[in-house]
């Protein structure tokens, strides 16, 4: 199970690069069920994700290098680029902030991601007031969307 909430910084924090942080890129065979492939750093994955915004059944199973660039080009729509930087959370040495940069068509966008133990640990969790804005619950913030052509920046 995957738990997180979703959130769209109102800033970037100071010194970035000294944060870990991985390049990634991702496709989807499928967003009804959600059906992904993605290279992170020098690691390959399939992904499987149910239903859900807040929280939902999530499954990865290794890649090969070979097998990810089989599966890439045969991905709808959109396939993302973007970094991931891993942040710790003030007062909360048990949570990791993912922070994403997003690259080519979405260059600019900047979305963060917090995941929890427990959908009630998510919920009592009060975000630092850089995190701006919670979209946890706006499906065209998901990834599966964004690979569909959604830029939530452009709704008007």
């Amino acid at each position: 199970m995957e738990i997180e909430r979703k959130f769209v910084p109102v800033r970037l924090p100071e010194n970035l690069e000294q944060y870990p942080s991985t390049p990634m890129v991702q496709g989807y065979l499928c967003t009804d069920p959600v059906v992904r492939v993605r290279k992170e750093g020098g690691r390959f994955f399939l992904t499987l994700k149910g239903g859900g915004l807040l929280a939902h059944e999530e499954v990865n199973f290794p890649l090969t290098a070979e097998a990810f660039e089989h599966l890439l080009p045969k991905c709808d729509g959109r396939i993302i680029r973007k970094t991931r930087y891993f942040l710790p959370v003030e007062a909360r040495p048990d949570l990791t902030a993912e922070l994403d940069l997003f690259e080519g068509e979405l260059s600019g966008l900047v979305i963060l991601e917090v995941e929890f133990p427990s959908v009630e640990a998510a919920g009592a969790f009060l975000p630092p007031s850089w995190f701006g804005q919670d979209v946890t619950e706006d499906p065209a913030y998901h990834n599966s969307a964004l690979s569909l052509g959604a830029d939530p920046r452009t709704r008007g």
